[in-house]
């Protein structure tokens, strides 16, 4: 006779308790923010209760969120010791940051990118994974959403080499894809016509070196932004190279792309394939590069997610409910092909 034995029901952790002392009760208040704030945003973020009274701040929650909000709250703590300012964003990458499940990636020891403007750190996860690949490899593809940080960490690695006189210059490029790369039609002399698809990029850079800088080493060469149109028939050596929105670009301009790489050159390929804007029946070039070069010694391959968005927390929300829809579609289109192979079996 088989003997039944009821299944073992996991129970729920039990709710932990941790208390914290901060010794500096100024600090605490910056800590806090107006209003609290920052610890609403750290009990939203992490599904925690935070409590404050004097220099105490007592954390209740699953054990595993808990010490979560704990690295969390130092590390924000030790970045007001420094004298650094606090803010909401810094607050979120905070929550981000303190899930991070690698051991080698304790919060002290994260990569950083120095430029003279300061150092550019990871708010995200992915992010610090995708800083480790552009200090390691020849080539890296930042694939993932809007507000990831792909091309700003990409921009901030440039920069860094050149001031560090890694590599000689700074070349930054993107698809014109919304003109079809055919930019006679536009009215204004060439540079008219190109920047406002490259205006992210000169953004990007503006963060990261003062003003008249960029323009100094735009006149001398050393910072060049051009639309991909214009990389056919070079051959880039010593140069830090960006390519951003990639997945607008055709398999050929892609394969002429990365074929200009030459001695001493890094490239950065960034894009995100859910937002191709290619004419119907185009296959993406970024798709097709990465299914033909991705696992190839000196390239590293980073993917975001929806958990890396370091913008307003309201598109990480957003881009998460695209996916849903995305993935909603794809299973009621697989129903429908289902459904007429099952009834002529």
């Amino acid at each position: 006779m088989t003997q039944i034995v009821p299944a073992t029901i996991a129970a729920p952790s039990a709710p932990r308790a941790l208390t914290l002392h901060f010794p500096d009760n100024t600090l605490l208040s910056l800590l806090l923010g107006d209003h609290d704030r920052h610890l609403v945003r750290i009990e939203q973020g992490l599904g925690v209760r935070v409590n404050c009274r004097g220099n105490r701040m007592a954390i209740t929650g699953d054990p595993a969120r808990v010490e979560a909000a704990q690295s969390a709250i130092n590390g924000l703590y030790r970045k007001l010791e420094r004298g650094e300012g606090l803010s909401l964003s810094d607050v979120d990458a905070a929550v981000r940051m303190s899930e991070i499940e690698d051991p080698r990636l304790p919060l002290s020891d994260l990569p950083a990118i120095r430029t003279k403007r300061g150092a550019v750190g990871p708010r995200s996860p992915g992010q610090a994974t995708y800083m480790e690949m552009l200090g390691k490899h020849e080539m890296v593809f930042g694939i993932g959403p809007a507000g990831t940080g792909k091309t700003y960490l990409a921009v901030a690695q440039a920069v860094a080499m050149l001031t560090a006189g890694k590599v000689d210059r700074i070349v930054l490029s993107r698809p014109a894809v919304e003109a079809g790369e055919r930019l006679g039609f536009l009215p204004g002399d060439l540079k008219e016509k190109v920047d406002p698809y490259l205006r992210p990029l000169y953004d990007a850079l503006h963060d990261m070196m003062p003003g008249e800088q960029v323009i100094r080493r735009m006149g001398t060469g050393e910072i060049e932004v051009a639309p991909l149109a214009f990389m056919r028939g070079r051959t880039l050596a010593h140069a830090f190279v960006i390519l951003d929105e990639a997945q607008n670009t055709t398999s050929v301009q892609m394969k002429m792309f990365l074929t200009r790489m030459g001695e001493g050159t890094r490239m950065v390929i960034a894009g995100d394939l859910s937002q191709v804007d290619l004419p119907n029946g185009v296959r993406s070039g970024l798709r097709d590069a990465l299914e033909t070069v991705e696992g190839l010694p000196g390239i590293g391959v980073c993917r975001f997610d929806k958990r890396d968005v370091v913008r307003h927390p309201l598109v990480a929300r957003i881009v998460d409910a695209y996916e849903q829809r995305a993935e909603a579609e794809k299973e009621t289109a697989r129903r429908g092909r289902a459904i007429p192979e099952a009834g002529t079996a």
